[in-house]
């Protein structure tokens, strides 16, 4: 049975005016589901196309499928890309979703006509599907050169903005300190910044002018506190300066490694504001190319859908080619009935659905099934089915 989380489109021989077969269809499944309507069944067009050779067809048929799950998976990137975007949020990336500013449903059930001035179908199915896989390979690799681009400003904007956060033994100080806190352009003098677990800072101050024999006595000043730390200055000889960062490792005490230069924090500002913009900007230009990505690759999917559907149409029924195709919108409660109701209305099908390859005798079976055995392994419905998933789900 077909997923309940897409549409079907699916088709059959038509016998007769192709309104009337939908109108029938819709009473059928309104009498046994209430959530089917008019409004969620409709006929869906399919062209006369150039049909080609028998062997032509069946390549093709085999070759579909591939491109079908390259589409599928493009469209579904895209829809990722938005959800990522918008924060994954349901009620702002149905305003995304759309297909030529419609809705999927409406854009199925309504609007869908194949688009002839790009596709005509006086092209071979082939060079057809061809025009369809370059167009998508276009999209894709568009899609991805873009998102990378927006990963690496928006990572390196995440790490900046990271290092403005955490506790005072690992956060960026250039927004904590402040020039006054520093002895400046002294040969002999410098100063430390030691952040102390507030569980320490009475050992702190207690035991810093005895860390090293040139400490500044009572230099220590408190610049910052969290609610984890305290971060202190403290003045000392630069000729102690590595003994007394290895007694502070020994008693829990961090010093930060930071030279005050007022120069480095405002390039640091500048880098954070450059970052900050520039990521904006780019989250600005990939909403609007994947809105656009997403109503393009969607309307591609589900032309290649519609030439699967015809391929196989006359694989099954064969000539000529003169079929109904119905698109439908199933309740995933009732999926199951509605499904049911089909396979009871086209059962007429049965025998000719399965008649593929039947009539080879002998020798010439073993050669076609050997040949095709991908083809002929493949799920079988009285009609010819295919889902158009749910993106968004």
């Amino acid at each position: 049975m077909p997923s309940d989380q897409s549409t079907w489109i699916i088709s059959a021989p038509l016998n007769g005016d192709s309104e009337g077969i939908v109108q029938e269809l819709t009473t059928k499944l309104a009498q046994h589901s209430k959530s089917i309507s008019a409004n969620s069944i409709a006929e869906l067009g399919i062209p006369s196309f150039k049909t080609g050779t028998l062997d032509s067809l069946i390549a093709l048929s085999e070759d579909l499928p591939k491109q079908d799950t390259f589409f599928t998976n493009t469209v579904a990137k895209v829809v990722d890309t938005l959800r990522n975007l918008l924060n994954n949020d349901p009620s702002k990336l149905s305003q995304h979703i759309l297909v030529n500013e419609s809705s999927i449903e409406s854009y199925l059930l309504d609007q869908w006509r194949w688009n002839e001035s790009r596709y005509g179908v006086q092209k071979g199915l082939r060079d057809m599907v061809d025009t369809l896989n370059k167009e998508m390979t276009s999209i894709d690799n568009a899609m991805r050169a873009k998102l990378t681009n927006y990963n690496l400003v928006k990572g390196s904007l995440v790490q900046m903005q990271r290092k403005k956060t955490g506790n005072l033994s690992v956060r960026s100080l250039a927004d904590v300190v402040s020039k006054e806190n520093f002895i400046q352009d002294s040969e002999y003098l410098e100063t430390l910044l030691a952040a102390v677990p507030k569980n320490l800072v009475k050992d702190w101050l207690t035991k810093y002018e005895r860390l090293a024999n040139m400490v500044v006595p009572r230099s220590s000043n408190v610049v910052a506190s969290d609610d984890e730390y305290t971060l202190f200055s403290v003045v000392i000889f630069r000729r102690v300066h590595d003994e007394f960062i290895q007694q502070c490792r020994e008693n829990k005490f961090t010093i930060r490694d930071f030279i005050f230069s007022e120069e480095g924090i405002a390039k640091q500002r500048q880098e954070l504001d450059t970052a900050d913009v520039t990521e904006r900007e780019l989250w600005t230009e990939l909403l609007h190319l994947s809105r656009t990505n997403f109503s393009e690759s969607f309307q591609i999917l589900v032309h290649l859908k519609v030439i699967r559907l015809f391929v196989e149409s006359v694989l099954r029924y064969g000539l000529p080619a003169n079929y109904i195709g119905i698109v439908i919108q199933p309740d995933p409660k009732s999926a199951k009935k509605t499904f049911s109701i089909l396979q009871s209305h086209f059962s007429y099908l049965g025998s000719g659905s399965r008649s593929r390859g039947t009539n080879l005798k002998g020798g010439d079976t073993e050669e076609f099934v050997g040949e095709y055995q991908t083809l002929m392994e493949q799920e079988f419905y009285d009609f010819v089915l295919y889902e158009v998933p749910w993106v968004t789900q």
